[in-house]
Formats: C-alpha cells, structure tokens, sequence
C-alpha cells in the first residue's frame, strides 16, 4: 500500500495516500472510524484520488495499536474497537491531525487546499479539526460526542459540513438537539439530518448503509468540497 510517514513530537505514525491521476490538486484527509484505516476508509480515499484530489487517511490509533485493521462484521472485531475507541485520546488525536495537515500541504503535487472528512470517531475529530486546525474546509458524518464539545464551535472560522443520522443509536436525539442549537449561530457550519437513519448509514457494507441517504451525503460532500478546496 503507497504510505506516507507522519513526524509528530510524540514519535511518526503511517498514513494511506492515494494520489491523482494528474499529480495534482487539492487534497482531503480522511479521519478513520473506531475500525482503523481498513479498506473501507482506504476506498474511500481512493475514491476522492479518482475525484481528483490527493487523500490521506492518517493512522490515529497508532498510540495504542499501530495500524490496526478491523471490520464490521464479527463480534470480536466490534469489542476490539470499542476497547480502541476507550483507549484513543482526542486531543492527541488532534494534534495527529494537524500534523498531517502540515505534512500533505509540503506534499509534492498538492497545489490546492487541504479538506477533511470523518465518519462515526472521525466525525467528532473533523469537527474538532475545524475548530482546532487551519484545515481549508471539514465534513463530519454522524460524529458521536459532539455535543460535549460544543464550547469550541466559536473557533470555527472555515466551512464545516456536518451529516446527522436522525434514529443514530449513539447520538440520542436530545445530543442532537444540543449541537443544532449550539451550532445555529454559526454561519460557516451547515448541517443535513437524515431521516430515519441509524448511525454509520454511509458505510457500503454495513448493516445500517443506505444507498439513498449515502448517495445524498456523498454528493451533498462533493459539492462543498469542489466549493471550498477547488
């Protein structure tokens, strides 16, 4: 797998890169799910490689596990993830992010601005990342905790794109509630619910995936980021 090395202060961890055809462009991170940098985060990377845009999917458990790779299909797997997600600091995790950022703007043929996107795990830290990073442009889908960091919103100065799952069983509809109202009074911040679906309704493969909801998020992200990053 074509892999970028990240230097932290804290130590280097891998990212997964795919790269455009054309050699340049803009560039979008892709911020895991509590399963690692598995091949569903890896296709979606080279999903947006084929869109056009340089994608780096960094290895935030690599403090606990480097490189873990888990799916969603087994029982242990999901106790493995959750004992992950337990055990992942976020503020280090964003730090990780950052650090990324810095690395991919350095990045040979990345002419454009830098995005991000995160899914479940990822989409709190897209979230933070916004409020934390200089990152260009953010989307978030059914990000859990949210609503614990709510204090943060008033550093979000660039585009963030969040995606709520209406029935999400993570996010109770009072946590949703909660980030709409504390989110409303900032103009850079759109956010889409999704009716009747259940946390993770974008994951081809999952048991909760969508195809209609996921097409609409999808297209709905495609065009903010052809908006914002170029």
């Amino acid at each position: 797998m074509p892999m970028e090395k990240i230097q932290t202060t804290d130590g280097t961890f891998d990212a997964y890169v795919a790269k455009p055809e054309s050699g340049k462009g803009p560039a979008v991170l892709v911020i895991q799910e509590i399963f690692g940098v598995n091949q569903v985060m890896r296709d979606i990377a080279d999903g947006y490689a084929e869109a056009g845009y340089f994608a780096i999917a960094p290895d935030l458990f690599w403090r606990i596990e480097p490189n873990i790779q888990l799916t969603d299909k087994s029982e242990a797997e999901w106790k493995k993830a959750f004992d992950l997600f337990g055990k992942f600091q976020i503020d280090p995790g964003v730090k990780d992010i950052a650090a990324t950022i810095a690395h991919v703007r350095k990045m040979a043929g990345v002419t454009g601005k830098v995005g991000a996107v995160g899914y479940c795990l990822g989409g709190l830290l897209a979230y933070l990342t916004a409020a934390r990073t200089d990152v260009d442009a953010a989307v978030g889908y059914y990000g859990v905790n949210i609503q614990n960091f709510l204090g943060e919103a008033g550093n979000i100065k660039k585009p963030l794109l969040l995606h709520i799952a209406e029935k999400d069983q993570f996010v109770p509809p009072e946590a949703q509630s909660a980030v709409k109202d504390g989110l409303k009074g900032n103009a850079a911040i759109t956010i889409h619910t999704y009716d009747g679906q259940d946390h993770a309704f974008a994951r081809v493969g999952g048991e909760h995936f969508n195809k209609a909801s996921a097409d609409l998020a999808n297209s709905r992200t495609t065009e903010f980021f052809k908006k914002h990053l170029g």
